[in-house]
């Protein structure tokens, strides 16, 4: 999968663009870890029973430029996509939404409606 600018996934009410203003300490303050390579990984398991383990796998990766990303959120095991908007309960749709509005809040992507 190639870095993009803009992912909207399939069944979201909105699509997501890496903002122009993204800083790297504000990537480190909202827990994306650098990894080798340079590029910045966050992963969180949205679930419905909080440390229960079982749920869906949020990943997103910016580049090291910062002009591009990779968004996708996958069964736990990381290897097949999942459409949460259409096989998960509102709840995991809901803790989807709040994540990504801590993005939009702290300027590291742009909401549109869809």
């Amino acid at each position: 999968m190639a870095f993009i600018t803009e992912k909207h996934l399939e069944d979201c009410k909105y699509s997501y663009k890496l903002s122009h203003n993204v800083k790297k300490f504000t990537l480190k303050d909202t827990t994306f870890v650098q990894n080798n390579v340079g590029n910045f990984e966050f992963k969180r398991i949205l679930e419905e029973v909080p440390n229960s383990g079982q749920g869906f796998l949020l990943k997103i990766i910016i580049n090291p430029d910062l002009t591009g990303f990779k968004m996708s959120v996958t069964d736990k095991s990381g290897l097949r996509n999942v459409n949460i908007f259409k096989n998960a309960s509102k709840i995991i749709q809901d803790k989807f939404y709040f994540q990504m509005d801590v993005f939009v809040d702290r300027d590291i992507f742009i909401k549109t409606e869809v």
